[in-house]
């Protein structure tokens, strides 16, 4: 008697991974629904995603697994068994009538799942739940058994939330019979993140997770989600991500008041631009499409340093951002928060040109400086730390005579991961740096995202 596999099976699930997990958690009474979808390396475009930059990314190896059984007693049973080996296996319980049935709206689910910090975790996967029975109407009154696995490091800035979102809500449609296609399924992703988790993230991390292509960057117009043709990464280049050891979080204070600046910084020059007479039709209400030389024509004198939430509120009313609240008493770094999306869609473009356009290692090298230009700017930002500085400060020390060529820190900044670009035989230096300058983890590897590897459904055979 055993577990088998009824469906296409993608080379990168892992099938004996796959055997254990059914064999000593589900009922053999029923089908499983398994889904796959990798974290992600953000090469460049970062923060700047909520703004309408172009990014960057890099779907990875690592992956997280969701497993989706149906019920029919009315209750959703969850377990977590990703960093097991630091958190244990986690479990939470809800009933279907709570979180996912028709007519349960996102402020109530969001309310049960957070009112016990201990099973905050379960957000994510609830989430998926949640939003995908508001947006396809899909019946899961009967209830669900959904265990979730995944090698991808919490806290590290490399997406494990958009892996577990993309990967449960993909098996989850799976199971109901629906097929989600990709920008809807990473949109759908964001939601959860957005409204159930409450973390005021960007789109780039669940685009990455459910459309991304092995060995190629992922090339990303968030307008909101523009998908334009990935980038394959030339032979002699690689990249690498170096865990700095601080955790890092898309809620935290720090990203969080980054992007209402950003949004009140936007919300000035708008302001300003109509006050003069200004067009800014082309701006179609994104910072990124402000070009640097139109901003440092005609807004450089425009964006205060800094600028207080109630002073704002008095003199501008609403930022215009449906995900933050602006905080009355909190100083906001309005100038550099802004500013910051403006130059880095602006670095984002050339480094895609050049990245596609590949010849040598002086390409290599100026493709290295763009990446530290971005790092320069998160630190100005606020989204820098001690720990990740002196792994990019390692880098740079190495340069291209070691085959590094640049490094930034990834994602939301305040810790994580760094990306480093470098030549494929620079592993032992980039080894060295993780192990001197970080924790040691060196994160290398890619794999397909969501929709292309196929969800699989497991059925129990008596022999």
């Amino acid at each position: 008697m055993t577990w088998r596999n009824v469906t296409l099976l993608s080379p990168d699930i892992d099938v004996p991974a796959v055997l254990s997990t059914l064999a000593t958690t589900f009922d053999p009474g029923a089908p499983v629904w398994v889904g796959r979808a990798p974290g992600r390396l953000d090469v460049m475009g970062g923060i700047a995603d909520y703004s309408g930059s172009l990014v960057l990314q890099l779907p990875l190896a690592l992956a997280a697994v969701a497993y989706v059984q149906h019920r029919n007693d009315g209750r959703v049973l969850i377990e977590s068994r990703a960093d097991a080996t630091l958190l244990g296996n986690q479990r939470a319980a809800y009933a279907t009538r709570d979180v996912c049935e028709l007519g349960v709206d996102s402020v109530t689910v969001r309310a049960i799942v957070n009112q016990d910090p201990a099973s905050a975790w379960a957000a994510y996967i609830v989430g998926a739940l949640t939003i995908l029975v508001q947006q396809t109407g899909v019946n899961l009154s009967g209830g669900v058994t959904i265990v979730v696995d995944s090698d991808v490091p919490l806290g590290k800035g490399v997406s494990s939330s958009a892996a577990i979102e993309v990967a449960t809500m993909r098996a989850v449609a799976a199971s109901c019979g629906r097929e989600v296609e990709g920008t809807t399924l990473a949109l759908w992703c964001q939601m959860v993140e957005n409204l159930i988790v409450g973390a005021p993230c960007g789109i780039m991390d669940q685009m990455t997770a459910a459309c991304g292509t092995a060995d190629t960057l992922l090339a990303l117009r968030c307008q909101p989600a523009q998908l334009l043709p990935g980038i394959v990464l030339p032979a002699d280049l690689s990249v690498w991500g170096i865990d700095s050891g601080v955790r890092h979080s898309v809620g935290g204070t720090d990203y969080t008041s980054v992007r209402v600046a950003a949004f009140m910084g936007l919300r000035i020059l708008e302001a300003h631009a109509h006050e003069h007479g200004f067009s800014n039709t082309h701006w179609n209400g994104y910072l990124a499409n402000i070009t640097p030389s139109e901003y440092q024509h005609a807004y450089a004198d425009v964006l205060p340093l800094a600028m207080t939430g109630a002073d704002f509120i008095r003199r501008y009313g609403s930022h215009g951002d449906s995900i933050t609240v602006i905080d009355p008493a909190r100083d906001y770094s309005v100038r550099q928060s802004a500013i910051h999306p403006i130059f880095e869609h602006h670095r984002v473009q050339i480094y895609a040109h050049l990245v596609h356009g590949y010849r040598d290692t002086a390409t290599a090298v100026v493709l290295g400086e763009l990446m530290y230009q971005s790092h320069q700017s998160y630190s100005a930002s606020g989204l820098g730390s001690d720990a990740t500085d002196a792994i990019v400060a390692a880098v740079r020390h190495a340069g291209p005579s070691m085959g590094l060529y640049g490094a930034k820190i990834t994602g939301g900044g305040s810790g994580g991961t760094v990306a480093i670009l470098g030549h494929p035989d620079a592993t032992t230096i980039i080894t060295e740096i993780a192990q001197t300058y970080g924790s040691g983890l060196v994160i290398r590897g890619s794999s397909n995202g969501a929709v292309h590897t196929p969800v699989t459904r497991w059925e129990f055979a008596r022999r």
